[in-house]
């Protein structure tokens, strides 16, 4: 399996999920000596430490190499751990590196409103991240600066990202809470503790706005069921189009009994006469109260 995806991955946006990295990209992974060196037969479990190893973030570099973090991307995408293995690495705040690579396979695989539930909690994180630009040398970001761009950004550490379904268009139709921000609270009790009539009501109806957006977005999902995770969307279409193959199938071929099995309906001659049959081809034994309608070989004598 060194190149190949697990076997049983369920696919992801309608493709295997190694497609979602690009094929130029996916072969110089592939031809990397990191590749081939430390990616090779990690698991689930033993990605942990060398994912914590890592030294910095981003994409390609140099004469187009691509960086450890882009390996451990596509490892990720070739195993397909489940849900709650990446909220695990997620919710490991000693692995600053590990919850970026995590972030990152978030954006990747998972529902919109599921994103946004998973990354932006991730924005209180302000934690210092070395990256790697394509020319090869570093600088400081921060944790929620890297969370902000895999939610506004298309395209991050030389992969294209995809498409991210608008914040407001799920608070109206999928019931998306609104987003708590450490920085809104701040200015609303700021401008609260400042005093006057202007701003004490521009904090009212800001919070009331707020609180309104919540009630309604608590009674839209009330009326559907929470968030499902890409493995059971596609197991319970997989078991719907099962169910409704079987439901439909009417069989037009002969079977080898004559007996009939419920449901089953067929529409071809069976082999043995059915009661009621009545034969209009000359037999070698006559039967007794059969009645033959062909010429007999030989004429009766009078």
């Amino acid at each position: 399996m060194a190149n190949q995806t697990l076997k049983g991955a369920l696919n992801v946006r309608g493709t295997n999920p190694q497609h979602l990295v690009e094929k130029v990209v996916r072969a110089r992974i592939y031809d990397s000596p990191y590749w081939k060196e430390h990616c090779f037969a990690l698991t689930a479990a033993s990605i942990v430490p060398v994912a914590a190893r890592l030294p910095y973030i981003g994409g390609s570099y140099g004469a187009q190499r691509p960086s450890p973090f882009l390996c451990l991307l596509l490892k990720l995408l070739q195993l397909q751990p489940a849900r709650a293995i990446i909220l695990e690495y997620i919710a490991a705040p000693e692995f600053k590196y590990l919850r970026a690579l995590a972030a990152m396979y978030v954006r990747m695989t998972f529902p919109s409103l599921e994103v946004y539930e998973v990354l932006e909690p991730m924005l209180n994180d302000y934690r210092k991240l070395r990256w790697r630009d394509m020319s090869g040398s570093y600088r400081i970001t921060h944790m929620d600066e890297f969370v902000d761009s895999l939610l506004t950004e298309e395209r991050v550490a030389d992969l294209i990202l995809p498409r991210l379904t608008r914040r407001d268009v799920l608070e109206e139709g999928e019931g998306l809470a609104p987003r708590a921000s450490r920085l809104e609270d701040a200015l609303l009790a700021r401008a609260e503790g400042s005093g006057g009539e202007e701003s004490d009501d521009s904090v009212r109806e800001a919070r009331e706005d707020k609180a309104r957006r919540a009630e309604r977005a608590r009674k839209i999902r009330d009326t559907k069921s929470g968030p499902r995770g890409v493995e059971d969307v596609e197991e319970e279409e997989y078991v719907s189009q099962e169910e409704s193959d079987q439901e439909r199938f009417v069989s037009r071929s002969p079977t080898p009994s004559g007996s009939e099995k419920g449901g089953y309906v067929s529409r071809s001659p069976s082999k043995s006469p059915a009661p009621g049959y009545v034969s209009r081809s000359p037999s070698r034994s006559p039967q007794p109260g059969f009645v033959s309608r062909s010429p007999t070989r030989s004429p009766e004598r009078s």
